[in-house]
């Protein structure tokens, strides 16, 4: 380190041993020094690891270990919240619209406008948070099927209904391109094109060092080294994949993105008829937003910035602004994370090289106690770099997540029905929302363990909360009705008969039921 960084004590009036205190200038200076010594230290590591890559593989590890610099140097260079929170304007009225506003397209329309459209599904996720080893996208939801089976039924239906082809665009990551390759051979003899290209593989840092933990390219060989750098990823990957000029070329003009694991995010012909009814005056980025409730808090919203729309994620809030956030008064809606965004926008944006997405600081700490971080960004924070931009608040059906086993008691109960690979809320529910389900994480947190305590899975059309906590079994054709409290103290086991009805009940460890 240079001797410039140093307070060295020159004054021989001062006591030893104490040496000025450091002003901001030297504590600037200090700072831009290491910063600086930190990214030459990184682009020596990159250089170094780029030798250990395939000559095959050279040039896109190239490129994406030049995006990885460029983001690590922002990262180090950016401090203090990425927005100042008094700057924060109000929504102007037209910002968001309503779902109910938007009309129907004609039926001689509707094969025209879906040949001008893409679905793509965020498919880079692993099931480990579920216990389930592979891609999150292979977990059986309904009927034996897997979160990959009904998208793809779902855009086959389309595809025959109106005698058009869809096409379905995977983004996998290193972690789920092979299992996800095998598995889609299945679907060759239906009605649906699929493609799939991978996003980006970024090497994982000591947070000490700030150095990559990786020593070579091996990535199999020591797959905890490099992780996938968050669905933001998608731009510049779609493009190098080069499936965004193939679309562009074939005359499609939009696509639908959304997570895999939502099971609302369907292909709508109202919002593709109002996106492609504008003429001169293209929206470039469209987000459905829905009404916020209080298991949503910590979902992002959108928000006027600078004169944009733009998307406010939780991770971006100061501190003392946080309850703020999270008020269901002030911010009303979140962001489902379906997009729909036009084609020749994304290649505008990245040729002009203005997307400028936050960066999404993740710690972790690995199994042999090393600490790092990821950086990553969110595809729906690329939206300020958009013109015309958006909110549609869509109904709440159109967000129904799977992220954990309460989740899927839910989608797997009477509570839907299924048809075409679509999930709709049975019209026998008498409140348009689900119930509030909280499952135990130590007896219920893995599909496995989870499947094993339901003989079927009960009756909860009449449901608004279910708490279950501790050795709880369920025995078949059980109804669960209004609140239902279920807790097995440590020890003790609770297994609810079959044909039994709970309404408004506490069951607690020594199998009394109580009135609730």
């Amino acid at each position: 380190m240079s001797t410039n960084l140093l307070s060295v004590n020159t004054d021989e009036h001062q006591p030893k041993g104490h040496s000025r205190v450091p002003s901001s200038t030297d504590l600037k200076e200090f700072k831009e020094v290491t910063q600086r010594d930190s990214l030459v230290q990184l682009e020596k590591e990159m250089t170094a690891l780029l030798t250990t890559t395939a000559d095959d593989k050279k040039d896109l590890a190239k490129s994406q270990f030049t995006a990885f610099s460029r983001l690590f140097q922002r990262f180090l260079e950016e401090s203090g919240p990425s927005v100042d929170w008094d700057k924060i304007e109000k929504l102007p009225t037209d910002a968001i619209r309503d779902y109910d506003t938007l009309s129907k397209p004609s039926p001689d329309d509707i094969h025209s406008k879906l040949e001008k459209l893409v679905v793509v599904k965020l498919n880079g996720g692993l099931g480990t948070s579920m216990g389930c080893r592979g891609p999150k996208s292979v977990i059986q939801v309904r009927n034996d099927l897997t979160f990959l089976d009904l998208t793809v039924q779902q855009i086959e239906h389309l595809n025959k209904k109106y005698n058009v082809n869809v096409p379905l665009v995977l983004m996998n990551s290193f972690n789920t391109d092979k299992d996800t390759e095998q598995i889609i051979r299945k679907y060759k003899g239906l009605q649906v094109e699929i493609y799939t290209f991978n996003q980006s593989c970024f090497p994982r840092v000591s947070k000490e060092s700030l150095l990559p933990i990786a020593h070579d390219c091996d990535i199999e060989g020591n797959i905890e080294a490099w992780y996938p750098p968050g669905h933001g990823d998608f731009y510049d990957s779609f493009k190098n994949s080069g499936l965004l000029q193939k679309f562009i070329d074939s005359g499609r003009d939009y696509c639908f993105i959304s997570n895999i694991d939502n099971l609302g995010a369907t292909v709508d012909l109202n919002i593709l008829n109002m996106l492609l009814d504008r003429g001169t005056n293209p929206l470039e980025f469209v987000m459905e937003v829905t009404n916020k409730t209080k298991a949503d808090v910590k979902g992002g919203t959108l928000i006027q910035y600078e004169n944009k729309l733009r998307l406010l994620e939780i991770a971006q809030v100061p501190k003392e602004h946080l309850e703020e956030f999270k008020s269901v008064k002030k911010f009303k809606f979140f962001n489902t994370n379906n997009l729909w965004i036009k084609l020749d926008a994304i290649e505008k944006v990245l040729n002009e090289g203005s997307m400028n997405l936050e960066i999404i600081v993740n710690n972790k700490t690995l199994d042999n106690n090393l600490n790092i971080i990821q950086l990553e960004t969110a595809v729906g924070a690329a939206m300020k770099s958009f013109n015309g931009g958006l909110g549609i608040n869509v109904p709440r059906s159109r967000f129904l997540p799977v992220k954990k086993t309460s989740d899927l008691l839910l989608v797997m109960s009477n509570l839907y029905h299924m048809r075409n690979g679509s999930l709709s809320m049975s019209p026998l529910r008498m409140f348009p929302t689900t119930p509030l389900v909280k499952l135990g994480d130590k007896d219920f947190a893995k599909v496995k363990d989870f499947l094993s305590r339901f003989a079927t899975i009960p009756d909860i059309l009449e449901l608004d909360h279910l708490t279950v906590s501790g050795d709880v079994t369920f025995g078949r054709n059980v109804s669960l009705k209004g609140t239902v409290i279920i807790i097995a103290n440590h020890g003790d086991r609770i297994d609810i008969p079959s044909n039994a009805t709970l309404e408004n009940k506490i069951v607690s460890g020594n199998l009394r039921i109580l009135d609730h």
